[in-house]
């Protein structure tokens, strides 16, 4: 965990993510504590199926967009992906 601010916590979370575009059902599986499975109905054109995955993760983890980075692969097969969150200390 990074201290990133007074009260700030920023949290650095790896995962890596298998892609399924063109999916009939959007849906986020998690097969155990750094694997996922993201289903999206876009196609892998024009970074459409990107897109969807990021908005997907995005609202599994509850974080914005900007918060998700590809780090290596393409999403249209498997990724790694770099989650930053921040938690406010009450």
């Amino acid at each position: 965990m990074r201290m990133s601010g007074p009260g700030v916590f920023a949290v650095l979370m790896k995962i890596f993510v298998k892609a399924k575009p063109v999916a009939k059902e959007e849906k986020v599986e998690k097969i155990d504590e750094n694997h996922f499975v993201v289903a999206v109905k876009e196609p892998p054109k024009d970074g459409r199926a990107n897109g969807a995955i990021a908005k997907a993760l995005a609202e599994y983890f509850e974080v914005p967009q900007s918060s998700l980075r590809l780090v290596s692969g393409t999403p249209a097969t498997a990724a790694r992906v770099h989650l930053h969150k921040s938690h406010y200390k009450l």
